[in-house]
């Protein structure tokens, strides 16, 4: 009886020292992916991934001027629809081109194996790797967004109603370049850069146009064509739900509802993602 006690308290404190390891290795986790994710905003900076910001603000600054001679009333919608599409554009080209290579530098580089013989796990430095971009494309949002506008201010002579309609409709751009990153960072965990840039922007195409998925295969007969266009649209991101350009250049917001919605969609969305390529890279072989 003695030793069975014996054995239930050692066995008891054993379970308790793990749960305490397995909590205190959780609780440092947050510190080593903020590192990562800081370094890879500063990476971002270095490779002069920021510097399209002045481009961007040269390019509206143009435009500004160019359109401030028309009439009609048209120039502020002209700016708006423009200088969204701008941020989509260039963000898209920030968050394949750049997620792509999050993983295969450091692969190329040898540097996981110096990352990885510290108590840094897989799923932390992509975790650290993900919300670095996303730091980067924050910042390139916000710039272009005030870009924007202060060109509508400057063609309008003051205040223009639209201003209030940009904002909502650049966080959705954000939100969706935020899944479309977590996109690339899932192909880059076991394909090539070039491979995984197309697999990516494919992606991106079809995602605008998801919606439509189900209704290509109607006028079909064919089963298999009916299976494989729906899966197609329950496995894609459907991005049309942060297609709200136009909808801004009219002067429109989102409803709080369907904001809300795109942004649980999203969260939901990414967080797939991360898993899947967490499980992906856990197993790949480095050598």
């Amino acid at each position: 009886m003695i030793s069975d006690t014996k054995s239930i308290q050692i066995n008891e404190q054993k379970h308790s020292a793990t749960t305490h390891a397995a909590i205190a290795r959780r609780s440092a986790a947050l510190p080593r992916i903020l590192t990562i994710a800081r370094n890879a905003f500063r990476e971002a900076v270095r490779d002069r991934v920021l510097y399209n910001l002045v481009f961007f603000v040269l390019l509206l600054t143009a435009a500004a001027i160019f359109l401030g001679d028309l009439s009609g009333g048209e120039e502020a919608k002209i700016i708006v629809d423009m200088g969204l599409s701008a941020m989509l554009l260039f963000g898209v080209f920030i968050a394949i081109f750049v997620g792509v290579g999050l993983v295969y530098k450091e692969i190329e580089r040898r540097t996981v194996y110096a990352i990885f013989a510290k108590p840094v796990g897989r799923g932390e430095f992509l975790i650290g790797k993900y919300f670095g971009l996303c730091l980067t494309l924050a910042v390139n949002v916000l710039v272009m967004g005030v870009g924007v506008t202060l060109a509508l201010l400057y063609v309008r002579g003051g205040y223009d109603p639209l201003v209030l309609s940009i904002w909502p409709a650049m966080v959705l751009i954000f939100i969706e370049l935020t899944l479309l990153i977590a996109v690339a960072l899932l192909f880059s965990s076991f394909s090539t850069p070039a491979l995984s840039a197309l697999l990516t922007f494919a992606v991106f195409i079809i995602g605008h146009f998801s919606a439509d998925m189900k209704m290509l295969a109607a006028p079909t007969n064919s089963a298999s064509a009916k299976i494989f266009f729906g899966a197609l649209y329950y496995l894609l991101p459907n991005l049309s739900h942060y297609a709200k350009i136009t909808d801004a250049g009219h002067g429109l917001v989102p409803s709080a509802s369907s904001f809300l919605a795109a942004l649980a969609y999203a969260v939901v969305y990414v967080v797939a993602l991360l898993a899947a390529s967490t499980l992906i890279f856990n197993r790949r072989n480095f050598k």
